[in-house]
């Protein structure tokens, strides 16, 4: 019964990655590949796989603007050290 749980939310976090992975492509106008490698460096994708930091219970749009927020900050921050 435990496995059948694990594989569930396995299955529910892949199709929310998979569905905010499309948001972020449709929201910065670029293709699902980029998008993927966006998602993947962001420490926002890390905090959704794990369930203790209960990101996996906020909307997808909510996700992905802190995904913006995250790449932002990220921008700006090596724009200041080239400074």
């Amino acid at each position: 019964m435990v496995q059948m749980c694990i594989i569930m939310r396995d299955n529910v976090l892949w199709r929310k990655q998979a569905s905010i992975i499309m948001l972020l492509a449709n929201t910065l106008q670029i293709d699902s590949d980029r998008a993927l490698d966006l998602y993947y460096s962001t420490q926002t994708a890390q905090q959704l796989a794990d369930p203790a930091m209960g990101l996996q219970l906020m909307s997808d749009q909510y996700i992905v603007e802190n995904i913006l927020s995250e790449i932002q900050d990220r921008i700006t921050g090596e724009s200041h050290t080239q400074q």
